[in-house]
């Protein structure tokens, strides 16, 4: 038997099983107070014969003895002569000899208030007959102060009250049987739908979700089925998207080139796809163990962490191995990007070949660049030797086109050796606090020559001074070359802005100006190696398309960012951020 059923059984045979107590106390105490209320009526009516009886006194104590005996035969019941100071002097239930033994009623409840004029009631086991009566006593008249007190036996009440339990015991008997089958068909009637619902819930958690329950009736217990049934179709649909997404997401995965890895808050692996093993080289279990369990590289943890402890995406290279070094480039961010972190995400990029590459092409440039500048010197100065002894015109025409052309080699190599060596890391970046200010305000009159040349109105906003944590001979490189971009780009009659604006957590230096602009298309690409927007016009100013490459490339190594905002005709403002001393050192 099911245990609600049981549950249900037990609650309808203890609601009977109650209810049969009740009403067998309210029957009981009914029928006491009908049967003690008849007694009293009828105690009233024998005490009133009784008094009439004895309304003349004896002649003599044994002549009133059988006179008491006599009314106590005539009215069923037994009666009581009491004198006034207590001295019973007759009793029916009593012989005349034995009258003198008994004890003083004076203090009796009910003979006190007939004492008084009163009719006295109690209830008492007796102490002369040992069984329970009732009394009823009454003055017997006159001005004997006399009371006569009439007693009937309780015993007719208490079997009544008996045979009133026995009926209502086995009306109790019968109740709790009928109530017994009762509950039974009920209760297995309202707990099969119930059982219904276990099971069909119960394979619903084993994953079968094709189970249905079939409703049995229109009320709460059938509006649930229904409730269960759409419950289980709209948990089979779902099911069927997330096995279908997570299918497709383990296709992507699984050919990707790149190494995925996702771990919880506690740095425990929750997903790795087949590629992270491959990169990683680890072929053992992965998931569900700790990442230094996985891959012993403190600078892959340390940029996991690093990862989950920020708010913004996290880029960074590590390098791998010793016999065969790999290097490894990570972008990683925690998710979900609003709420409670739940943990972190890594994608990473085998970039060795790339490095490689790199490097290969920086030593080309560099070795190319170092051994083109020994023969254009020569070139050069050859140049120059014999411009001094032109004989004619054209020959000195010939001559100034082979210098100027030299020169614009030389500054070519100059910028590309120069570039190689930042990107290689060959240049030492000595960090100090440098006043941005200050150094601005120099550059600016370095190129004052230039500026009148051109009549360009140059001017510099500053609101406070501030510190940078930054290399001065770097940070004077970018103004150099931003200046001298905008001085090149900007028509004579125009202005230039400079701006240093102090931040929380770094500066900002913006130089605006009022040049012909970049196009929208190409501002993506303006801080690429030889890239010209207008090139007729670089050409005709010297430029070497290396400039924005340079400044690029130092803003990052000093822990800063470029930024352009421009449009055509309408001007550029070149932008870059260095960290604040203060909050550097």
């Amino acid at each position: 038997m099911p245990k609600i059923q049981r549950k249900l059984m037990a609650a309808l045979l203890g609601l009977v099983g109650v209810t049969i107590l009740a009403t067998s106390w309210i029957a009981e105490r009914g029928l006491r107070a009908r049967e003690t209320a008849r007694i009293e009526v009828s105690l009233h009516e024998r005490a009133a014969l009784v008094r009439e009886l004895l309304k003349d006194e004896p002649s003599s104590p044994r002549v009133l003895q059988e006179r008491v005996a006599a009314a106590a035969e005539a009215a069923d019941i037994r009666v009581t002569l009491i004198a006034a100071d207590g001295v019973v002097r007759a009793d029916s239930a009593l012989r005349f000899e034995d009258l003198a033994r008994l004890e003083n009623h004076a203090t009796r409840p009910e003979v006190r208030e007939a004492s008084r004029g009163g009719v006295g009631l109690a209830s008492r086991r007796s102490g002369t007959i040992g069984i329970r009566l009732v009394y009823l006593a009454v003055p017997r008249g006159g001005d004997t102060g006399e009371v006569i007190r009439v007693a009937v036996d309780f015993g007719a009440v208490e079997a009544a009250v008996g045979e009133l339990r026995r009926q209502l015991a086995l009306a109790g008997a019968v109740g709790l049987a009928a109530a017994l089958l009762f509950g039974l068909g009920v209760s297995r009637f309202a707990v099969r739908p119930l059982s219904e619902m276990r099971d069909t819930l119960s394979a619903m958690a084993r994953g079968d979700l094709s189970r249905r329950i079939r409703p049995h009736s229109d009320d709460e217990i059938g509006e649930i089925a229904r409730a269960i049934n759409g419950l289980a179709q709209q948990l089979g649909a779902r099911l069927d998207d997330v096995t279908s997404e997570k299918e497709r997401l383990q296709a992507v995965l699984t050919s990707m080139v790149e190494g995925v890895l996702a771990l919880d808050t506690d740095g425990t692996v929750m997903l790795a796809n087949p590629r992270i093993r491959e990169i990683l080289a680890s072929w053992g279990p992965i998931e569900g163990r700790k990442l230094l369990e996985v891959v012993r590289h403190p600078g892959i943890d340390t940029a996991l962490r690093a990862a989950a402890e920020s708010a913004e995406p996290l880029v960074r290279e590590v390098e791998l191995g010793d016999r065969e070094p790999r290097t490894l480039l990570i972008h990683a961010a925690a998710f979900p990007a609003e709420g409670p972190r739940l943990g972190t995400v890594a994608v990473f990029h085998d970039v060795t070949d790339v490095r490689h590459l790199e490097n290969v092409r920086r030593d080309f440039v560099a070795n190319a660049s170092h051994e083109l500048r020994t023969p254009l010197t020569a070139i050069r100065g050859f140049a120059e030797t014999l411009l001094g002894a032109a004989a004619s015109d054209a020959m000195r025409t010939q001559l100034e086109a082979i210098t100027r052309n030299a020169e614009r080699l030389e500054a070519l190599i100059g910028d590309m050796m120069e570039l190689s060596r930042i990107e290689s890391r060959r240049v030492p970046l000595q960090a100090a606090a440098v006043e941005v200010d200050r150094l601005t305000r120099r550059v600016l009159a370095d190129m004052e020559p230039r500026l009148a040349q051109r009549e360009i109105d140059a001017r510099m906003e500053v609101a406070d001074p501030v510190e940078a944590w930054a290399d001065r001979r770097a940070l004077e490189q970018v103004l150099s070359n931003l200046l001298d971009n905008a001085i090149k780009y900007t028509d004579p009659g125009g202005s230039i802005r400079v701006s240093v604006e102090a931040r929380p957590a770094d500066v900002r230096v913006s130089i605006a100006d009022t040049g012909m602009g970049i196009p929208a298309e190409q501002q993506a690409r303006i801080f690429e190696r030889f890239y010209r927007v207008d090139k007729a016009r670089s050409r005709a100013q010297g430029g070497t398309g290396l400039g924005l490459a340079i400044v690029k490339h130092l803003v990052q190594a000093m822990g800063g960012d470029v930024f352009l905002e421009s449009e055509q005709g309408g001007g550029s403002c070149f932008s870059f951020t260095v960290p604040r001393a203060e909050r550097s050192a």
